[in-house]
């Protein structure tokens, strides 16, 4: 699995602990695929590992903490095999709202109609079947064994220091993220984003082998950050952009009309109460919609009305 196994030995009959993925990629790259089919114990564990880059085992009376300090290349699918434009990232995908946070990039890769971009792809797949194709593979500029021992040196011995340039590019851009909201309602950055800002700027010094950040590595961060996960996270009802939809799960517009359902709901529920009338689920939902009606507003679906009606039991009403 992700974390660890407990596992009887065959020879001794012991016990065993055996390392999974995660721990097993301590200091390297983890890559998980269908990613939108794990299980909840599985996720639930990359919550840890993302955040405090350790694997908590306790099982058969086996007690530890392993290092899993490790970056997580993850690819899932939407839900229908069909991404809707519609809908926002965190519907489409079925994957817990708080864990789309933890991840530095969130990359869309839709499959679209394009007649230059399909004949390329073609040409490549029968390339790697066909004896022409094999004939003229194209080989790396650099060798494999080469580009292992660069990256290997860059992890041990590089450790890039943020300069006050850079410190004063990262402050800026943060700010400037923050204020690209149209509204108070609309979250357009979080300190998230500018923990993945700094990541991203040492990560391309590192590439570099500098051991100094320089204003151009976050300026280049930013703009990965703006093409990638706030690509994703557009408000596809208002094409803004809102970060706080991968938290909560639904965009600037959805939650504003959620609230103001609530609020009309407690409304006549209590003027209800007050007139002493029986109250069923179908005549409330006749004078919310009524309510709705002369505000010439869209009628409130099964969805959004038994969703407000949960919040109201919540509350106590």
């Amino acid at each position: 699995g992700l974390t660890a196994s407990i596992n009887k030995d065959p020879v001794t009959k012991d016990l065993v602990l055996e390392s999974g993925a995660l721990v097993l990629a301590d200091r390297g790259v983890c890559c998980i695929d269908e990613f939108d089919k794990m299980d909840e114990n599985a996720r639930a564990v990359l919550h840890e590992a993302m955040e405090q880059q350790t694997v908590s085992v306790a099982k058969a009376g086996i007690v530890a903490s392993l290092n899993a300090r490790a970056s997580i290349l993850a690819s899932a699918n939407p839900k229908d095999s069909s991404y809707d434009p519609k809908m926002s990232v965190v519907e489409n995908i079925h994957l817990p709202k708080n864990l789309m946070t933890r991840f530095d990039f969130i990359w869309l890769m839709l499959d679209k109609r394009n007649r230059e971009t399909d004949r390329r792809l073609a040409e490549h797949l029968i390339s790697m079947y066909s004896e022409s194709g094999m004939r003229a593979k194209v080989q790396p500029e650099v060798a494999p064994e080469l580009f292992r021992r660069y990256v290997s040196f860059a992890r041990r011995w590089v450790f890039p220091e943020v300069s006050d340039e850079a410190a004063e590019a990262l402050v800026k851009s943060y700010t400037d993220l923050r204020n690209q909201g149209s509204s108070r309602e609309v979250i357009t950055a979080t300190p998230r984003n500018l923990e993945s800002l700094i990541r991203i700027s040492e990560s391309l010094a590192r590439a570099e082998l500098r051991e100094v950040v320089l204003a151009s590595d976050v300026a280049e961060a930013l703009r990965l950050l703006k093409v990638a996960t706030y690509a994703a996270a557009v408000d596809p009802e208002t094409g803004l952009i809102d970060m706080e939809q991968l938290i909560v799960g639904v965009g600037a517009a959805r939650r504003k009309r959620q609230r103001e359902l609530e609020a009309l709901l407690q409304e006549v529920l209590a003027e209800r109460a007050q007139s002493g009338s029986m109250l069923t689920v179908d005549s409330v939902k006749l004078v919310v919609n009524e309510r709705l009606g002369e505000r010439k507003e869209q009628l409130a679906n099964d969805g959004e009305f038994f969703g407000a009606l949960r919040v109201a039991e919540e509350q106590g009403l």
